[in-house]
């Protein structure tokens, strides 16, 4: 899933290979892997994005591990042939959901899912996500009426910033 750009099938592509090579590693230092996404282009920007696993907040200190051990990995399997430029990042407050346990996580929020089907006449939801289901079906109640998207069918999916989220994010920074 990505954010907000589309990305073709080949830098879809380099950052799933990407995150293969990683993943691994960044698990190991105690981080775990939100999203990784590449761009090509004239510039091109390899974005990755992780949160600690225990978490506290990132800071610029964790970032900066990670972007370290990324690099040295990426050196040496040199997946991308060009020069290109590193960015990593934590998610935010509303942040992508990009992994099944998130949609359980985040149940109770508000959340925009664009799906990459139709699913019952639309593609796009807005709504309170009620969780997922073993099957893999997520669940969002939009106003009075209940979804069931196929995780599989989720192009993208993000945390919408609301007041009950700034205040369930605050309430996490003083535990």
């Amino acid at each position: 899933m990505n954010d907000e750009d589309e990305i073709g099938p080949v830098q879809a592509g380099v950052a799933s290979k990407i995150e293969a090579l990683i993943e691994p590693a960044i698990d190991a230092m105690g981080y775990a892997l939100v999203r990784v996404q590449y761009a090509g282009g004239q510039r091109p920007l390899l974005q990755i994005m992780a949160e600690r696993q225990d978490g506290v907040p990132m800071s610029v200190d964790d970032c900066a591990e990670i972007s370290r051990a990324a690099s040295a990995i990426l050196d040496v399997e040199d997946p991308i042939s060009e020069a290109y430029h590193l960015e990593v990042s934590s998610p935010g407050i509303d942040r992508p959901l990009t992994r099944k346990t998130d949609f359980t996580r985040f149940a109770g929020f508000e959340v925009r899912i664009d799906a990459d089907r139709l699913i019952e006449g639309r593609k796009r939801f807005r709504g309170r996500l009620l969780g997922i289901a073993e099957n893999g079906i997520v669940r969002i109640r939009d106003g009075e009426t209940d979804f069931q998207i196929p995780f599989n069918a989720i192009a993208r999916a993000k945390l919408i910033l609301t007041d009950d989220l700034m205040k369930a994010s605050a309430d996490a920074l003083k535990n």
